[in-house]
């Protein structure tokens, strides 16, 4: 780190596309970002690609190579009064110039609610503003449709490992500090690995690995993958929504909930939200708890889960924390099963093995007089009209018959359907 406390990949940002790496698809010679960028005809869009690709250093480079003014907002951070306001000062600014609509960068465009979304329409729309967005999510899903619709979307990749070479490479002979200092890199693998294709995570490796190596007698600091390895996991409280960190803590979390420990769901949930992890990841991952997990031994839960993701990608944070935790808690209070999740799963297998089978003709629909004639629907019984609201008829195909893909599990809630159940197909399901 510099003496003025500026982390190595701020001091390592590009200034402009010559230092720009990666993205060749987009602002190489002839490409669609370059050829707007040399044009000056800039419209709205959307940067959709995983963390340390480059979408908010080319936002910037895009504003400072036309000349642009540029406001910036965080999604994490901002609200709809904040976007009016921009918007509002873009409007007035243009009464009184003929200067270019300048640029509103969003960075986590994911994160606004439709609220927030709402209000950047009409200034996108008119042209007071250009905007670009920068998301790790599929716009598809986090943007609404209207504002989707007025802006192309670019896709950018992780770096490879030649782009992030080059980067370690420059870092090493061109920034300020690591210039001066007697750094030899022996191996790169542990190093490209962990950073994941992205440009500002490899650089803070670089960093932490070079301030915690010993150096060697002549002084100098050798990296390897042993080295980086270690030092990784030495600094393993950091937690890293984009790397393994990330996975490890997920993985914690659901584990929490399955294994019916709310404080641990509510700890490892903290952790990922503390870390700066989309809040909407976490009440996906709910939703999936709720009906793998608990299933049919609650099934409220699933209601809870998708409120709770409904409610979250409506108010956003930090407020989101308080029904995500409230959902986190009742799961993982809740009684278990994965009976749905065994039963679809069985049934796919079944599927794999005979994908042909027939539907026996009674179950078929007979909208023509032909179709009556072949016999189709002929033989079917209407449940309603017998005692139960059920019948003897069966309903899988001939070479499936006897096949049992739901086992309710023993609960209070699974018990009562199995009870029905023995009723209906005493021939499938028997006492236990």
């Amino acid at each position: 780190m510099s003496d003025n406390g500026t982390p190595l990949p701020e001091r390592m940002r590009p200034r402009d596309l010559s230092q720009y790496v990666g993205q060749q698809h987009l602002v190489g010679p002839g490409c669609i970002l370059r050829n707007m960028i040399d044009s000056g005809n800039l419209s709205s869009f959307i940067l959709w690609g995983p963390p340390g690709v480059g979408k908010t250093t080319l936002a910037s480079i895009i504003a400072h190579t036309l000349d642009r003014e540029f406001y910036t907002l965080s999604a994490v951070s901002s609200g709809v009064k904040d976007v009016r306001d921009v918007i509002d000062k873009a409007r007035n600014k243009s009464l009184f110039s003929s200067a270019a609509a300048p640029i509103l960068f969003i960075d986590e465009i994911h994160r606004f609610n439709k609220a927030q979304q709402d209000a950047l329409l009409g200034a996108v729309e008119s042209g007071t503003v250009v905007l670009i967005g920068a998301t790790t999510e599929n716009p598809s899903f986090e943007v609404i449709t209207p504002l989707l619709s007025r802006c192309q979307v670019f896709v950018l990749k992780p770096l490879e490992a030649s782009d992030l070479d080059l980067l370690l490479r420059r870092a090493l002979s061109s920034d300020e500090v690591l210039s001066k200092r007697k750094v030899t890199v022996d191996e790169t693998e542990a190093l490209f690995r962990h950073s994941g294709g992205d440009a500002r995570k490899l650089l803070n490796i670089l960093e932490i690995v070079i301030d915690t190596t010993q150096p060697a007698e002549d002084g100098a600091v050798h990296i390897s993958n042993k080295s980086v390895t270690a030092c990784l996991q030495e600094n393993m409280a950091i937690y890293d929504k984009g790397g393994e960190m990330h996975y490890d803590i997920i993985s914690a979390f659901i584990k929490s909930v399955r294994g019916s420990d709310p404080n641990a769901a509510v700890y490892w949930m903290a952790r990922m939200l503390a870390g700066g992890e989309d809040p909407l990841f976490i009440a996906r991952r709910l939703c999936i708890l709720a009906a793998e997990d608990i299933g049919l031994a609650n099934p409220n839960a699933l209601l809870l889960a998708d409120a709770t993701f409904r409610i979250v990608h409506s108010i956003g944070m930090p407020e989101a924390r308080i029904p995500l935790s409230e959902c986190a808690v009742y799961l993982a209070s809740s009684p278990k099963s994965n009976s749905a999740y065994l039963a679809v799963d069985s049934a796919l297998a079944a599927v794999e093995e005979d994908k042909m089978a027939p539907v026996p003709l009674y179950l078929r629909n007979a909208p023509t007089s032909l179709m009556k004639e072949l016999g189709y629907s002929d033989g079917y019984k209407y449940a309603h009209d017998y005692e139960g609201h059920f019948t003897d008829l069966e309903f899988m195909p001939e070479t499936m018959r006897g096949r049992v893909f739901y086992e309710p599990q023993s609960n209070a809630q699974e018990d009562r359907l199995k009870a029905y159940l023995l009723s209906c197909w005493p021939k499938y399901y028997t006492k236990k």
